[in-house]
Parts: structure tokens; C-alpha cells; sequence
């Protein structure tokens, strides 16, 4: 028996072809983009979640539940974090 696997951005392209579904993905996209930005910029210091932790004076779990999306960061929080990661802390209205 053949398995067909479906990549998720297969999956991702038809499930945002319901309105709905896309409306409320769009309504979350400044969340997704923190947290692609967060993830990223993580990576990109070669850190684990702890040690960016350690870094801001914070727990590692605080920046797990921020990386789910089960954060609401203040913007106090966004600085210590920018800087934690060496980076600038950019908000844009477009």
C-alpha cells in the first residue's frame, strides 16, 4: 500500500481556501509574525530557549508559551527581548 503524504504547505494552501479559516488566519498574522521573527532571530544566535531565558532574566517556559502563541508579550517584554538577541525592536503600522 502507497502512502500519500500531504507537506504542510499543501495542507496550509488548501485549507486557507475557506473564508472563514482565511479570515482568521490573517486576523493572527501579527502573532505569527513575532513568533517567526522570535524563533528565527533564536536560531540565528545559535541560543535554546533557556539561555535566552537566562539572558532576559526569565524562565525558559515563558519563552516556550511565547513561541506557541500562548503569550500576549508586553512591549516592555518585546525590548528585553530584542536586546537579549542583539536586535532592534521594530513595530510598523503598513
Amino acid at each position: 500500500m502507497k502512502r500519500h503524504y500531504l507537506t504542510f504547505d499543501k495542507f496550509k494552501k488548501n485549507a486557507l481556501k475557506d473564508s472563514v479559516l482565511k479570515a482568521e488566519y490573517d486576523n493572527l498574522q501579527p502573532e505569527f509574525a513575532i513568533i517567526d521573527a522570535l524563533i528565527k532571530s533564536r536560531a540565528k544566535n545559535n541560543m535554546t530557549q533557556r539561555q535566552l531565558a537566562n539572558k532576559m532574566g526569565t524562565k525558559q517556559s515563558v519563552i516556550s508559551r511565547l513561541e506557541i502563541g500562548r503569550a500576549n508579550p508586553t512591549f516592555s517584554f518585546l525590548k528585553r527581548l530584542a536586546k537579549a538577541l542583539d536586535s532592534k525592536l521594530e513595530i510598523r503600522f503598513t
